[in-house]
């Protein structure tokens, strides 16, 4: 039976899921008790994701004083991500502090509604 995607519904749990990130692996269990901002992008290194990853870190201790965790999800894998965050570091002088997945297999991204 081919599964069908779709975006979380209210009232149904999110999906769970077990990937690994620029901060090591992360479950959906790691956040329990807290707000999550899980947001996708397409690539490392456009413009974009760069601008928008940058725009979240500047509003990081916003969300933290929310009890709101930031989390990024690309299908790139973790070091590509890790070099496109040393690139805006470098090239923005933004240290960007939150995790982001890897998705190579797009199965975090189907799970969600992303893709």
């Amino acid at each position: 039976m081919e599964q069908t995607f779709g975006l979380p519904r209210l009232n149904e749990a999110a999906p769970a899921f077990n990937a690994m990130t620029t901060h090591g692996r992360k479950t959906l269990e790691d956040y329990k008790g807290k707000w999550l901002v899980l947001f996708s992008h397409p690539a490392d290194f456009t413009p974009v994701c760069t601008t928008e990853f940058i725009g979240f870190q500047n509003r990081k201790a916003d969300f933290d004083a929310m009890n709101c965790e930031l989390l990024g999800l690309s299908i790139d894998s973790h070091h590509s991500h890790n070099a496109w965050v040393l690139n805006i570091k470098e090239k923005f002088g933004v240290d960007i502090e939150f995790p982001i997945i890897e998705d190579l297999s797009m199965e975090v991204a189907k799970a969600y509604g992303m893709v």
